[in-house]
C-alpha cells in the first residue's frame, strides 16, 4: 500500500487520541503470564508484535514464526530455552535471519540450554530444545541491544536457582533493563541492580495481579513530532500516559520542550501544546537510552530547518533496517544534507524540502511514521504503509482524526 500525504488545510490542531498499548511492555507482560497462569493483562498492544509474541506462546512443539519482532525472537529465545519438554525451531522474515542471537544464545548455552542454529551460525532460525535450567551465574556484553538482557531477566524467577547476571561493558538501554525489573517488582519478585551485577531471586508462584499497560511513548513521538511543525495553540491529547514511566521514551517531554512543546501531564492522558516557536538554530541528543526516538527526532529537526547531532544510535544498526543508512537514503531525497556513522548521525540546517518524494520504509514501521510528519510541511508519499501494524495498527486512521489528508495511490 502507497500513501500519499498531505498536512490538515489549517495547521493549528485540536484533537484527542487513545494510544495502543506499549509493545515493550506488553511482550515482557506476556511471557510473565505464560510463567505465572493468575498474572492478567490491562491495555494490551493491538500491534503485530504482540500478536506475533502471544501466538508464539501458545506453540510447544514446531516452528514459530515471528516474521520482523525482534523483541519476541529475543524474549522467546530465553522462554522456551527454559520450559522443559518443548521443542520449538523459531524463524522470521529474511531480515530476521541477518539480526545476530549469538550473544543471547551463547549466555542461555552457558546455563544449560540445548540451542542449535539450523543454518548460519550467531543468527536465526534456530531449535531450541526447553530444559529445566540450573546453573544461576552467567555474563553478557552490556552494550548490546538490551532485549537480550530483558529475556533473560524475565525467566530468571521461573528458574530453580533464581539469576545472577553480569554485566560487561557499558550499559546500554537502562531504562529497557528497569522497565524489566518493575514489572518483576509488581509481581513480587525480589532483585537488585549494584554496578553491573542484577540478581534475580526464584518465585515459583505469585499473587493474583492486573498488569496494566501504558500506552507506548514511541507512538506519542509522533504527535510530538506534529504539534512541534503545527501553528501556535495546537494541542494533542494523548491517553493512557503516566507521569513515572518506565518507558525510556518518555524523555520526550524533555526534548520537546526545546522545539516549543509543552507536555501537560493529567490522570491517565497527556496534551501536547505548542507553545514556543522553536527558537533554537541546532540541537545535540545523546539517545543510547531511547534509541527508537531517532528517526522521530531527526524528521522534526529536518522540518523545522534547524540542524541536529544525535549520538548513542549504534543499536540502530540491527534492528528492523539499518535505521542510520535509511534515514541518510530517504533525508538526502528531501534534500536534506545528512552525515552518518555506525553510531551517531549530523543533519545540517535545511530552507527548502523537496516535495511528493516516494519514502521508502525498508520493512521498518518507524520509517514510516517518522516521516509521515513532514505532511505539515510539504506532501509526501510513504511506500508499504502498511508496515505501520507492526507496532501501531491505528496509525493512518488517527492521522485522518487530524485531518490529514491521506489517500492510496
Amino acid at each position: 500500500m502507497k500513501l500519499h500525504l498531505s498536512g490538515p488545510l489549517n495547521n493549528l490542531l485540536q484533537a484527542t487520541l487513545q494510544i495502543t498499548g506499549s509493545k515493550s511492555e506488553s511482550n515482557r507482560s506476556l511471557l510473565l503470564q505464560a510463567l505465572y497462569a493468575n498474572l492478567t493483562i490491562s491495555n494490551l498492544s493491538n500491534s503485530d508484535d504482540a500478536e506475533v509474541m502471544q501466538k508464539g506462546l501458545q506453540i510447544s512443539n514446531g516452528s514459530v514464526d515471528i516474521h520482523h519482532a525482534g523483541t519476541a525472537m529475543r524474549f522467546l529465545t530465553g522462554y522456551f530455552a527454559s520450559q522443559e519438554g518443548k521443542e520449538v525451531t523459531l524463524t522470521g522474515s529474511q531480515r530476521m535471519t541477518e539480526r545476530p542471537i549469538k550473544v543471547l544464545v551463547d549466555a542461555l548455552r552457558s546455563l544449560g540450554a540445548d540451542i542449535v542454529y539450523e543454518k548460519n551460525d550467531g543468527y536465526p532460525p534456530i531449535r531450541i530444545k526447553g530444559k529445566k535450567l540450573i546453573k544461576s551465574v552467567v555474563s553478557l556484553p552490556a552494550d548490546i541491544s538490551s532485549q537480550y538482557i530483558s529475556s533473560l531477566l524475565l525467566i530468571a524467577p521461573s528458574l530453580e536457582n533464581g539469576l545472577e547476571l553480569k554485566l560487561v561493558g557499558k550499559i546500554t538501554s537502562v531504562p529497557y533493563i528497569k522497565m524489566t525489573l518493575s514489572l518483576l517488582n509488581e509481581i513480587g519478585v525480589e532483585s537488585s541492580f549494584e554496578e553491573n551485577t542484577i540478581r534475580i531471586s526464584p518465585k515459583h508462584e505469585v499473587a493474583k495481579t492486573n498488569l496494566v499497560v501504558e500506552s507506548d511513548w514511541s507512538s506519542a513521538s509522533y504527535f510530538y513530532s506534529i504539534v512541534a511543525l503545527s501553528e501556535l495553540g495546537t494541542e494533542i491529547k494523548l491517553s493512557a500516559y503516566k507521569k513515572n514511566s518506565l518507558q525510556g521514551d518518555s524523555v520526550l517531554a524533555k526534548i520537546y520542550s526545546d522545539f516549543g512543546v509543552e507536555t501537560v501531564f493529567e490522570e491517565n492522558s497527556i496534551t501536547l501544546k505548542k507553545t514556543t516557536n522553536c527558537q533554537l538554530s541546532g540541537v545535540q541528543y545523546d539517545l543510547v537510552n531511547a534509541p527508537d526516538i531517532a528517526q522521530t527526532i531527526v524528521v522534526t529537526c529536518f522540518g523545522l530547518g534547524i540542524s541536529c547531532i544525535l549520538t548513542g544510535l549504534h543499536t540502530l544498526k540491527i534492528k528492523e533496517t539499518d535505521r542510520l543508512e535509511a534515514l541518510h537514503a530517504e533525508l538526502s531525497k528531501l534534500g536534506a544534507v545528512i552525515f552518518v556513522s555506525d553510531e551517531d548521525l549530523t543533519l545540517a540546517p535545511s530552507t527548502d524540502i523537496k516535495a511528493d518524494i516516494v519514502i521508502e520504509t525498508y520493512n521498518d514501521h518507524r520509517m514510516a511514521m517518522a516521516f509521515a510528519p513532514l505532511a505539515m510541511k510539504t506532501s509526501v508519499v510513504i511506500n508499504d504503509a502498511e508496515v505501520v501494524s507492526k507496532s501501531y495498527p491505528d496509525y493512518w486512521k488517527d492521522l485522518k482524526q487530524l485531518q490529514f489528508l491521506v489517500k492510496e495511490l
